[in-house]
């Protein structure tokens, strides 16, 4: 276990930007070889007001929010396309941490899913172009056959280009959560919000 571990997670020592706590947890998360530490839960809601809540993965972070990947022709696009919003959750059982993000959601430049989309794998590549993502399908025959044109057409070359369909979408926070587990389920949990051009730093109880 990384020996940077916070046994206390107090407003008073506590960064006072959040992007610098989470990039601190985040490394001590790599650090204990977590199976994937980039996992993190994506909670949307429909224009029927139902939510809806499926595992991604965090492809990038920095102060203008997190970044994650997907077909926008999804179940989660229709949704995020009639209700701009997100809630993330990232869980590190090991490290006992949880953090919950809330905020607003944008797609990102087409320049920068396609430079995310370079560096993908090339069955990656090539599954984003074959998956027609949360539409019902015959079987699974119907995604092999989809797979087999498309090494026909681009054969083992690592030239794939991105479909149209597919690329990134960011969650631009209003309030970001760090939960640390303590003894005796008095956990520590400390809430930015966004004040301005800062944030407000606030104390949960557990």
């Amino acid at each position: 276990m990384p020996a940077n571990i916070l046994s206390e997670l107090l407003e008073t020592t506590a960064p006072a930007n959040p992007y610098a706590l989470f990039s601190a947890w985040y490394l001590d998360a790599e650090s204990a070889e977590l199976p994937e530490p980039s996992a993190m839960t994506l909670a949307t809601v429909g224009a029927d007001g139902a939510p809806s809540a499926r595992m991604v993965l965090m492809r990038g972070f920095d102060e203008r929010g997190f970044v994650f990947y997907t077909n926008y022709q999804s179940r989660k696009a229709g949704e995020l396309a009639a209700n701009p919003r997100a809630a993330l959750v990232l869980y590190w059982a090991q490290l006992e941490r949880q953090i919950r993000v809330e905020g607003a959601v944008e797609a990102v430049s087409a320049d920068e899913s396609d430079a995310y989309f370079r560096t993908r794998p090339f069955g990656h590549k090539l599954g984003a172009h074959a998956s027609p993502q949360s539409q019902v399908i015959a079987d699974r025959a119907f995604l092999e056959a989809r797979l087999q044109q498309l090494l026909e057409q681009f054969g083992e070359e690592d030239d794939v280009p991105r479909p149209a369909h597919w690329g990134g979408y960011r969650v631009v926070p209003h309030t970001i959560e760090f939960w640390q587990g303590k003894k005796n389920r008095l956990h520590d949990r400390l809430r930015y919000r966004r004040a301005g051009e800062g944030w407000l730093i606030e104390r949960l109880a557990p």
